[in-house]
């Protein structure tokens, strides 16, 4: 017998809403998401999209009618639930463009629950554009599989960020000037992770941070790291002890 094709197919696109999706829905999707999936992909009445919104999973649908600049789709299943993610926040200084986009997009593929930037006195990058910012975010999340998106913070100070941190959740700065093994930290969820600008944290920022209670001294190796490789490796270390790469949360 002739094998049965995989339905849906491992090219179906995959798209987030930002609006209730369930067995009722009737979603229409039109704008630079639509010209896409049009004009793009080429894709036609009948064709699978799989959804996402954030809320209740992900979802099975075919587009039911396509117009000129729209489309409207219609639900046929559910095909996975809500995903829980680990509590992990990676607090950040914001660097040069191309580099902020790869800590964005990898941190989202690792899966930290919230995205923090932090101004440092070392920042050169002290404006962030949160909109560009957050269709980077969502742009992940469709191409790695997430169901859920991670939230992002406005910019604050190092000083504020630590004046406000709340007690229950380890802070783990990577230290260039060393600290302990990530691996052998014991520091589940809730936590964080710290990392600085290019130039690195000032003499006064890190006894600032030393002298705090939550915070956790951490070192990455012996070779000095490009900011975004820091933050990128430092999630990578903590999802690997402490995660869901383990397989037992």
């Amino acid at each position: 017998m002739p094998a049965i094709p995989a339905w849906p197919p491992a090219s179906t696109p995959r798209l987030f809403v930002d609006l209730p999706l369930g067995p009722d829905a009737a979603p229409t999707i039109d704008g630079s998401a639509a010209h896409y999936l049009l004009n793009v992909m080429r894709l036609k009445v009948g064709d699978p999209i799989l959804l996402f919104d954030n809320r209740s999973g992900e979802w099975l649908a075919v587009i039911a009618d396509a117009a000129k600049r729209s489309l409207t789709l219609r639900i046929e299943r559910q095909t996975r639930a809500m995903e829980t993610v680990p509590d992990l926040w990676l607090c950040f200084a914001p660097v040069k463009k191309a580099r902020l986009d790869w800590i964005i997009e990898k941190a989202t593929e690792l899966g930290v629950a919230r995205l923090q930037p932090v101004i440092t006195e070392r920042t050169i990058v002290e404006r962030v554009k949160s909109e560009r910012i957050e269709a980077q975010i969502v742009e992940a999340c469709e191409q790695c599989g997430r169901t859920t998106i991670p939230t992002l913070g406005e910019p604050v100070k190092l000083a504020q960020l630590l004046a406000n941190w709340p007690a229950d959740r380890a802070l783990l700065f990577a230290d260039e000037a060393g600290g302990e093994a990530l691996l052998s930290v014991d520091a589940p969820a809730p936590a964080a992770i710290l990392t600085g600008p290019e130039g690195g944290f000032t003499d006064r920022e890190r006894e600032m941070l030393i002298g705090h209670a939550a915070v956790r001294r951490i070192a990455l190796g012996p070779r000095i790291l490009r900011a975004e490789t820091a933050a990128i490796a430092a999630v990578s270390l903590w999802m690997a002890r402490h995660g869901d790469w383990t397989g037992e949360n």
